[in-house]
C-alpha cells in the first residue's frame, strides 16, 4: 500500500468562524480520531490533491508539529457548489487493529463476451475490505477471462488472502451485456437455426412415412396368400 506524507498544524481555536478563517487561508480543518483522544488540526488544501482526487487509496504518515501518526482519510466533506473541501476526518491506525477501507477493483484478463461484441459493465468499482494495515491490498484484482454473454462475476467468487470482504456475496462486480443490434442478430440466427431444425425433422418424418407405405404395398395380403395356395 502506498504511503503519503502530510504536515498538519494544531488548531488553537475551534468553531465555525475559526473554520471559515482557515479555509480563506487555504487550509482544511481536520480531526484525527481512533486513538486515546481526538486531535484537531489543519492541513494545506493542496496536499489533498493526491489523496482525494484519485481512485487509488493510500496510508498517510501525518505529522502534527512533530507528533507522528499513521492514519487513513476516513471522510471528507465538500461544498455543494464550489466542491472545496470543508472538513476532513482521519482515522489513526494501529499495527494489530483491523481497519475497514474501500479498495478499488481492477479487472484483469480478456472477456470472451467482449471479444464477441458484448459490452463490459463494471458495476462495482470499489469493495469494502477489512484487514490489518499490513495486509490491506492496494487493489482487488478480478479475473474476467471466463466472462461471457449475460454472465456476471460476484463478490463471493473473489479469492481473498489475509483480508475479509464486507460486501454481500451476491453483489455483482462486472457483467457482459449484449448490445441491442447484436442481440437482434443473435435472435435472428437462433430463429433461422430453429426453422432449419424443424424443416429437417419434417423432411425426415416424410421420408419415414413413405418408407412405411412402400413396405405395406409390398407385403402380400392374407387373401392373396389363400388364392396362391388354391392355384398350387
Amino acid at each position: 500500500m502506498k504511503t503519503l506524507e502530510i504536515i498538519g498544524y494544531k488548531r488553537a481555536n475551534l468553531g465555525k468562524s475559526e473554520s471559515k478563517k482557515l479555509r480563506r487561508e487555504g487550509l482544511v480543518p481536520c480531526v484525527l480520531y481512533g486513538g486515546k483522544e481526538q486531535r484537531h488540526f489543519s492541513v494545506p488544501m493542496i496536499l489533498f490533491r493526491d489523496i482525494v482526487y484519485t481512485p487509488n487509496v493510500c496510508f498517510i504518515d501525518l505529522s502534527i508539529e512533530g507528533e507522528e501518526f499513521q492514519c487513513i482519510l476516513q471522510d471528507a466533506q465538500f461544498h455543494a457548489v464550489s466542491e472545496i473541501i470543508l472538513h476532513a476526518d482521519f482515522l489513526q491506525l494501529f499495527e494489530g487493529k483491523p481497519v475497514r477501507m474501500d479498495i478499488p477493483v481492477r479487472l484483469v484478463g480478456t472477456s470472451p463476451g467482449v471479444v464477441n461484441g458484448g459490452t463490459l459493465v463494471h458495476k462495482r468499482r470499489t469493495i469494502s475490505v477489512m484487514a490489518l494495515p499490513k495486509n490491506m491490498p492496494e487493489f482487488v484484482n478480478v479475473d474476467i477471462s471466463n466472462l461471457d454473454f449475460h454472465k456476471s462475476i460476484k463478490i463471493g467468487q473473489i479469492d481473498t488472502e489475509n483480508y475479509e470482504i464486507l460486501d454481500p456475496d451476491q453483489a455483482s462486480i462486472a457483467v457482459v451485456e449484449v448490445p441491442r443490434a447484436l442481440r437482434a442478430a443473435l435472435e435472428e440466427e437462433e430463429e433461422a437455426a430453429l426453422a432449419e431444425a424443424e424443416a429437417l425433422e419434417a423432411e425426415e418424418g416424410a421420408e419415414g412415412a413413405e418408407g412405411e407405405d412402400g413396405a405395406k404395398a409390398a407385403a402380400p395380403s392374407p387373401e392373396d396368400e389363400e388364392g396362391s395356395d388354391k392355384e398350387s
